[in-house]
This record gives structure tokens, C-alpha cells and sequence, in this order.
């Protein structure tokens, strides 16, 4: 058995984020104070398999706070607490085209277009408030911790600095309420998804709870059962058609994994069933996404044949069984 050093993917993590670490495209985000002290050259790349075996390169346990990449699995949660129907009445499941913080919602259902975009995630967030009221960041955290196998925690400066200047998002959250995709408690519900946003990971962390999506929803470290099969699979549909903003289509075309990336620097991808991957780094192309994390996946996807629609994904083998 080939040791962590000399094993194939090592090498190649190895090789990529060497070529990457130059790159120095793109610039941190600055709309949230906070964020723009990020050191911008921090970059990490991890990736779990679905049976929990680790690799990674570079500033893995470099801690960031999740923002956007925490979208999906609120959604999941929302999903198994409140069922299908009551989440698709309140948000729809189609891209939107636009940027994230797009104060825009569906013409005719007046519904925000997808969990992904902010509109959506803040819609869904309210959704959990009204089931768990002020206790619902504690089950968010508590979820979050199981997904990465470690506890988490909230970012309390990253946190302030959001509710400090998140106007738009509050004006979202107004316009939520005018058409009553939110109850009268929009503030509270706000506040919970700013929180949300602040929780703290590493790219370790992201690989990891994105291999528990690979692995059916499981833990593959410490076995924990976290969401549901179907659950999983609605997370991975909006991640692959929505999660990495209005580059959404060129993702799918050019590196074909479920995905969803923050304006703090992370992206998380799966590969349904094989890994999960995290990376971090700070600096954002135009879209709002890591401009060393996209190319890496990217590169990762090539290399290893990890887009789905790739020959060397061979699909289902309940198939193989039957046919």
C-alpha cells in the first residue's frame, strides 16, 4: 500500500497547489469588512474519500467562515424538518442567471428562484426559525459539526461585521416579508443566517463534509448519519444546476461536480459515491468564487475523470445488476 507521500493523488495535490500558489488572479471580498483581512496568498486544498481517507496540501487547517457553502445544507435540513412540499412552496429550484445577492424573485410565484442565491437561503433559514425559533443556530451548528466530525463554531468578529452592513440582505429579507415568503419574524431569521454564514471551517473541514454527502449522507470518519438519501440527492441537484453562482453553467460544463463556493474563499465539490474536495483561498474571480479553487477542481476533474458525465464514471450499479 502506497504511503500518504507517495500515493498518486497525494502527489498530484502536491503538484497542483505548487502551480496554483503563484496564480494571483483576483482580489478578497471587501463588501463585509471583516472578510478583506483575510491574507490573500492562504491557499489549501483537502480531499476525503468516501471511506474517510485524507489528503491534502497547503494551509488545510487555515480557518475561514463558511458563508454561501452553508446554503445546501440548511436546505437539507429544511428538507427533512419541514418535507419537499412546504421548502418548494416557499423557494423554487431553477438558476436564476444573476449574482447571489440579486434582489429579484420568480415573476409569477414571486418565490425566490433557488436555496443557492441569498433570497433563497434567507427564505429557507426563516423556514427552520419558525419550526425552532431562537434555538435554530444551535441546530445549524450542531448539524454543520456532524457533517465536518469535529466541533464548530461561530466567528463572532465575521459575524458582527455581516449584521453591521448586511443592508442588502436585510432588504431582501423586507421583501421576503412583503410577499410572505417569511413570517413577521424576518429580523430573527436575519440574524440566524448571518450567524450561519460566520461558522468557521478549514479546507479540511469542507472535504469532509462534503464526502459525507458522497457517502449517502454518512460520516465516512465517525459514521454519523447526517441526512438522509434522498435528502442528498436534492442537495447535490441545486449544488450542480445552482451552487456556483452565475458561473453555474460553466462549472457544470467545464469541471461537472455538485458544487458551492463563499465569498471567504471556499469551495466545496463531490463526486457522488468516490470523495468529496475542500479548497480555500481568499481571492475571487468576478463571480464571487476562488479563482485557485475553481482552477484546481478543474484540474482535479481532467486528471481523475471526475466530471460525471466522464467515461470513466460509469454510473449506476444497481443497473449493472438488473441488466
Amino acid at each position: 500500500m502506497d504511503t500518504p507521500a507517495t500515493h498518486e493523488v497525494q502527489v498530484l495535490l502536491d503538484r497542483l497547489h505548487a502551480e496554483y500558489a503563484t496564480h494571483d488572479d483576483g482580489a478578497v471580498a471587501t463588501y463585509i469588512p471583516e472578510l478583506a483581512r483575510a491574507e490573500p496568498d492562504r491557499f489549501g486544498v483537502s480531499l476525503v474519500t468516501s471511506e474517510g481517507r485524507v489528503f491534502e496540501a497547503g494551509d488545510c487547517d487555515a480557518p475561514f467562515t463558511i458563508q454561501s457553502i452553508s446554503k445546501p445544507f440548511t436546505f437539507g435540513m429544511a428538507l427533512e424538518q419541514l418535507g419537499r412540499d412546504r421548502v418548494t412552496n416557499h423557494v423554487g429550484v431553477e438558476p436564476s442567471g444573476d449574482p447571489f445577492n440579486s434582489i429579484e424573485l420568480q415573476a409569477n410565484t414571486n418565490r425566490p428562484f433557488n436555496p443557492m442565491v441569498n433570497s433563497g437561503a434567507i427564505t429557507v433559514t426563516a423556514l427552520l426559525h419558525q419550526i425552532h425559533g431562537p434555538h435554530t443556530i444551535d441546530h445549524i451548528v450542531e448539524t454543520f459539526s456532524a457533517l465536518a466530525g469535529r466541533q464548530l463554531c461561530i466567528d463572532p468578529d465575521v459575524y458582527e461585521s455581516e449584521k453591521r452592513t448586511g443592508h442588502r440582505n436585510r432588504a431582501i429579507a423586507h421583501l421576503l416579508l412583503n410577499f410572505g415568503m417569511v413570517a413577521g419574524e424576518a429580523e430573527a431569521a436575519l440574524d440566524i443566517y448571518f450567524r450561519q454564514c460566520a461558522i468557521t471551517v478549514t479546507s479540511r473541514d469542507l472535504a469532509m463534509m462534503a464526502a459525507t454527502l458522497s457517502n449517502m449522507g454518512r460520516n465516512p470518519v465517525t459514521g454519523h448519519a447526517v441526512f438522509e438519501l434522498a435528502t442528498v440527492r436534492d442537495m447535490l441537484s441545486i449544488m450542480f444546476t445552482c451552487g456556483m453562482y452565475d458561473y453555474s453553467g460553466q462549472w457544470a460544463y467545464r469541471v461537472g461536480m455538485p458544487a458551492k463556493s463563499g465569498v471567504a474563499g471556499g469551495v466545496l465539490a463531490v463526486v457522488n459515491r468516490q470523495l468529496g474536495i475542500g479548497t480555500y483561498s481568499p481571492r475571487l474571480d468576478p463571480y464571487g468564487n476562488s479563482c485557485r479553487g475553481v482552477e484546481v477542481c478543474a484540474e482535479l476533474s481532467s486528471r481523475l475523470g471526475l466530471h460525471v458525465f466522464d467515461c470513466l464514471n460509469v454510473g449506476s450499479s444497481y443497473l449493472d445488476a438488473i441488466l
